[in-house]
C-alpha cells in the first residue's frame, strides 16, 4: 500500500511539473514576410519541421471547390529538384516519418526526423515554396489521386456527416462547401485556374514554418535564411469573413448514406469562432455530456435507457464560426424523436442548474491532462506553434492556454448552455441509410 502511495505521489509531482513548464520559442519574420517559430529541446536527438499555409477549403469560390485539398497533394508530392513519390522514401531512408492535412481552414505539411537531418527538411519545404511543379501532366495525376480518395471516404459507414452538418448550417459562408471538393469542379478546372490559385495564396506571408527539437538556434536561423530567403514574397490577400445570419428557428432536414444500416440523428447548432473563450466552454460540455462511459449522456441512453447504441457530443472548432453537434444512433425499435427528447433532458439540465463540483474538477483535470498530452511530444509541440500561430494569432496561447481552462467557471458553463444550445438555433438531422425513413 505505501508503494502504491508513493507511486501516486510521484505521478502527482510529474504531472504538476509539466504542467509548470513553459514552451520557450522564439518567433521572426523573414524579410519576405515568411513567420519563423522556432523551440529548442536538445533532450532527445529529433527534430520537428512543418510549414502550414493559411489556405483551406473556406478560401475557395463555391463554384471551385476542392484547391486547397488538391494543393495539398500537388505540392506535396514533386518539385523541380524532386520526382513525384520520392519525399518519403528519402524521408523514411533517413529514419523519419510525415505527412501533409488540409482542413477549412489551413493546409499543413511536417515531418520528424533525426536531428541530423535538419537540413533535409528545411530544404524540403523550401523546395515546396521555391520550386513546386505545376503543369498538366502532374495535374491530372493529381485530379485522379483525390477523386479516388474522394470515393474511398464516401464509401466510409457515416463518413458524410460532418459535409451533411455544414451543408445545413451555413448559407452564406463557403464552409457550406464540400472540403475535398466537387470531382466536376476540379474536372473543369484548367491550368490557369491552379496557378492564379497558388498566386492568390501560397506565398510567403501567408505561411508559418516552425522548427522545433534537437537544434542550436544560432545556427537553424542561418540554416534557414540560407534556405528559404530567396523565395519571393508577395502580400497577403486580404479576407472579408462571410456573415451569417443568427438562426432564429429550428431547421429540420434528411440526408443519405448508402453505406449505413443504422440511422442517426444530429442535433446541430452553428456556434462562434474557435477563437472565443465561448468555445472553448463549448468544448467542456461536450466533454461533460459524452466523454467516456462516465459521462451523461453515455450513462443515460446508452447504460440505463438502452435507447442508443452509441451517442457523442461534439465541439468542431472552426476559424470563423464553430459548429456544435450531438448525435445518436438508435438501439432496436427507438424513435429518433425518443433520442432527440433524451439528449433534450440533459442539455436542460445544464441551462438550469450548475454542474456538480465533483464534475466541475473531473473536466478540469481531463482538459488539463489533454493539453499536457498535446503537447508531449517534438511533433505535438511543433503543432500547437503552428496552429497558435495561424488559426488563432497568438503563438504563446501554448503556455496560457492551460490557463484559460482553470478560469472557466460552474457558472460560464450554464450560461454558454443558455446562450447557444437552444431549440430555435438548432438544425435537427436525420442521417438515414440510402432510400430508407423512419
Amino acid at each position: 500500500m505505501k508503494k502504491l502511495i508513493f507511486l501516486s505521489l510521484l505521478c502527482i509531482i510529474f504531472f504538476n511539473s509539466l504542467l509548470s513548464q513553459s514552451v520557450e520559442f522564439e518567433e521572426y519574420k523573414l524579410d519576405n514576410g515568411l513567420h519563423i517559430i522556432l523551440h529548442q529541446d536538445n533532450s532527445a536527438p529529433v527534430v520537428s519541421t512543418g510549414l502550414m499555409y493559411h489556405v483551406g477549403a473556406k478560401n475557395e469560390d463555391s463554384n471551385k471547390t476542392g484547391f486547397a485539398h488538391f494543393f495539398e497533394h500537388l505540392l506535396g508530392k514533386e518539385t523541380k529538384n524532386m520526382e513525384n513519390g520520392e519525399w518519403y522514401k528519402i524521408l523514411s531512408l533517413n529514419g523519419g516519418n510525415g505527412n501533409a492535412m488540409t482542413s477549412v481552414d489551413m493546409t499543413y505539411y511536417y515531418a520528424v526526423m533525426p536531428s541530423n537531418s535538419l537540413k533535409l527538411g528545411l530544404w524540403r519545404y523550401s523546395e515546396i515554396m521555391l520550386s513546386p511543379v505545376i503543369d498538366q501532366e502532374g495535374i491530372d495525376i493529381q485530379r485522379e489521386a483525390v477523386k479516388e480518395e474522394k470515393r474511398m471516404r464516401d464509401n466510409q459507414p457515416y463518413s458524410r456527416f460532418y459535409e451533411a452538418l455544414k451543408s445545413n448550417l451555413f448559407e452564406n459562408h463557403t464552409y457550406k462547401n464540400p472540403l475535398i471538393g466537387v470531382p466536376k469542379h476540379l474536372d473543369d478546372a484548367k491550368l490557369q485556374d491552379f496557378l492564379d490559385f497558388r498566386k492568390d495564396f501560397y506565398m510567403p506571408s501567408n505561411a508559418v514554418f516552425v522548427v522545433a527539437g534537437d537544434i542550436d538556434i544560432k545556427n537553424t536561423k542561418k540554416l534557414i535564411s540560407e534556405y528559404f530567403s530567396e523565395i519571393p514574397g508577395a502580400p497577403k490577400m486580404k479576407r472579408e469573413i462571410v456573415s451569417e445570419n443568427p438562426i432564429s428557428e429550428e431547421i429540420k432536414a434528411t440526408e443519405y448514406d448508402p453505406n449505413i444500416q443504422i440511422p442517426a440523428i444530429i442535433i446541430g447548432y452553428r456556434t462562434p469562432s474557435m477563437k472565443s473563450r465561448d468555445a472553448t466552454i463549448l468544448e467542456f460540455i461536450s466533454t461533460y455530456l459524452s466523454d467516456g462511459p462516465s459521462s451523461k449522456l453515455y450513462k443515460k441512453m446508452v447504460d440505463k435507457n438502452k435507447s442508443a447504441i452509441e451517442v457523442q457530443a461534439m465541439s468542431i472548432g472552426h476559424e470563423d464560426y464553430s459548429m456544435y453537434a450531438l448525435l445518436a444512433l438508435p438501439l432496436g425499435k427507438t424513435e429518433l424523436s425518443q433520442l432527440v427528447m433524451e439528449i433534450e433532458e440533459e442539455v436542460t439540465k445544464i441551462q438550469t442548474n450548475l454542474i456538480t463540483k465533483k464534475d466541475y474538477e473531473k473536466l478540469q483535470n481531463k482538459f488539463e491532462n489533454r493539453f499536457v498530452n498535446s503537447n508531449s511530444s517534438i511533433q505535438g509541440i511543433a503543432n500547437s506553434l503552428a496552429d497558435y500561430y495561424t488559426l488563432y494569432g497568438d503563438t504563446n496561447l501554448i503556455n496560457t492556454t492551460i490557463d484559460i481552462y482553470r478560469s472557466i467557471s460552474r457558472e460560464e458553463i450554464k450560461d454558454v448552455a443558455n446562450k447557444y444550445l437552444n431549440k430555435n438555433q438548432r438544425l435537427i438531422l436525420e442521417y438515414m441509410p440510402e432510400n430508407k425513413k423512419i
